[in-house]
């Protein structure tokens, strides 16, 4: 009976230890390499696989995407400059089966492969290239990596600089010369904006005097035009009135002793005035004849009606 017992729990230990050992469970980002006996056999997608215990062995690779941190070291550039570089490699595993069995140690091996290719492509570029050429490097390793990590199955999906730290003396000589070029900058910013305040100031006073002069043009044109009418309006009235005055003095059929009359009042009005010399029109002797006349008819007339009494 105790035999029995122990028998049992010894088949029961068994098949649980073969349970352990033979179910595998291989996740969606992993892949399984399963050998026998020492040799390959088969590749194991994601999902549930059963294998031999004892007999075969399961390895898990991680498909995932990884990175690598490269460790800072010194490079010399093309112009003899040391400055610190570091980097960030990411990669992914394309093929399980190269990078088990093609590389010990891929990590390591990806990191020092990235650290002299790293001294290699900087050295071919000088110090202001360098730090400003960060896409170009980034771009150029990760091609030479890609290309020297694709028989141990791994892909080289980007690499990163994080940082390029020249020397002390040089960071300090190129912080001056930033300062001077901003400084430089700043001066001809500012000479400019001079220089277009000048030219709008000249144009405002341009624009203003050409406003002004076209102002006062058309106010002398405007007080032109509003002469002309009015002594174009007296002249027409003045004519209106000599003319009613024409066209009465003949058709009243006017006597020359009337109009002898009428001219020595007009005589009498000019000589009222405060000139001192009155010019007097040629016709005014034969105004003077006819006064004398005048008299004359004035005088003869009394004697001849003295005499019919």
């Amino acid at each position: 009976m105790i035999l029995g017992i122990i028998i049992g729990v010894i088949i029961a230990a068994f098949l649980i230890i073969v349970a352990i050992t033979g179910i595998k469970i291989v996740r969606p980002f992993q892949r399984g390499l399963i050998e026998r006996l020492g040799k390959f056999s088969r590749e194991a997608q994601a999902g549930l696989h059963l294998i031999i215990p004892f007999f075969e062995k399961m390895t898990k690779i991680d498909m995932r995407e990884h990175f690598i941190n490269v460790p800072p070291q010194e490079v010399i550039t093309r112009d003899n400059v040391v400055v610190s570089v570091d980097a960030v490699i990411y990669y992914q595993v394309s093929d399980a089966f190269k990078v088990n069995y093609n590389v010990k140690a891929f990590e390591p091996a990806a990191t020092m492969l990235a650290q002299t290719n790293l001294r290699n492509v900087i050295g071919e570029l000088e110090l202001d290239q360098t730090l400003t050429s960060r896409e170009m490097i980034n771009a150029k390793l990760r091609d030479t990596l890609d290309e020297a990590t694709d028989k141990w199955g791994v892909r080289i999906t980007r690499v990163e600089i994080k940082k390029i730290d020249p020397p002390k003396d040089i960071t300090e000589a190129m912080s001056q010369q930033m300062k001077a070029e901003r400084t430089k900058r700043a001066a001809i910013l500012e000479a400019e904006g001079i220089k277009q305040s000048q030219i709008l100031q000249a144009e405002g006073q341009k624009q203003s005097q050409i406003l002004k002069a076209e102002g006062d043009a058309t106010a002398i044109q405007r007080i032109a035009d509003a002469q002309k009418y009015k002594f174009q309006t007296e002249a027409e009235g003045q004519a209106a009135a000599i003319k009613i005055v024409f066209d009465a003095i003949h058709s009243g059929n006017p006597t020359p002793d009337l109009i002898t009359i009428r001219y020595l009042e007009a005589l009498q009005q000019i000589a009222n005035g405060q000139a001192t010399k009155i010019f007097l029109p040629f016709e005014t002797s034969g105004v003077l004849s006819s006064l004398g006349a005048m008299a004359e008819v004035f005088k003869s007339t009394p004697k001849e009606g003295s005499s019919q009494i």
